[in-house]
């Protein structure tokens, strides 16, 4: 099975940096809807089958353009909503206290799963959800699934399950805006990451720190 991971488009929060976790969240900017229309472009080559999104009306708008190229319904599911703040919601993301969201975050990917976001989820809880909404698009049968989901819920997810990323390389590599994460494999048989935004990251076992990308070009912190 393909998967494709793909980030929502620009929000207000994200311009002011801000940790807005909280369902339904606002909608896009006027750059976050140009994102979102230039999906269906982007990904004209894959032959997606089905779209998944959040509860937070920032996936489902940027999945819209792609679901109508398609003609396919998208498929709401609270499993792959954004990694809950608790306590930290609506701080900014790089203060001393905003921090902790994201060491959090790969504290979990690295697998202390019992740690708990204060005044929120622990890992062992986002990962099951975020595994259950991937376990139901399997099951499909389908060769290709689209999940629009949310940065660090990605980052999170992909750092924990593929062979081939690890925590360094997931906390170097933020995701922009509608950046895209595929995947190959099964939740029986694992994951291995094909590419990160558009660059080619390296197989299990290919030397070199785990996740870095195999394009000697291609910047490490970018």
């Amino acid at each position: 099975m393909r998967l494709l991971l793909i980030r929502h488009g620009q929000t207000p929060s994200n311009v002011d940096h801000l940790l807005d976790t909280a369902v339904p969240g606002p909608g896009l900017t006027a750059l976050g809807e140009q994102q979102a229309a230039a999906l269906p472009e982007a990904l004209a080559d894959e032959d997606i089958e089905a779209i998944y999104v959040s509860t937070l009306t920032r996936t489902q708008l940027t999945a819209a353009p792609l679901a109508a190229a398609l003609g396919l319904e998208v498929i709401v599911r609270d499993g792959i909503r954004e990694l809950t703040a608790g306590d930290l919601e609506m701080l900014p993301g790089d203060s001393e206290q905003g921090q902790l969201y994201m060491k959090t975050v790969f504290a979990w990917s690295a697998g202390d799963t019992e740690l708990r976001m204060p005044g929120g989820e622990n890992g062992t809880e986002a990962l099951a959800r975020f595994d259950a909404v991937v376990a139901e698009a399997a099951e499909r049968g389908a060769g290709t699934v689209a999940l629009v989901s949310h940065g660090a819920a990605i980052r999170m997810w992909t750092a924990a399950r593929a062979v081939n990323v690890d925590v360094p390389f997931s906390a170097a590599h933020p995701l922009d805006n509608t950046g895209v994460v595929i995947l190959e494999g099964s939740p029986s048989a694992g994951w291995k990451a094909l590419t990160w935004a558009g660059a080619v990251v390296t197989p299990a076992g290919d030397g070199g720190p785990t996740g870095w990308p195999v394009d000697p070009e291609q910047p490490r912190g970018a």
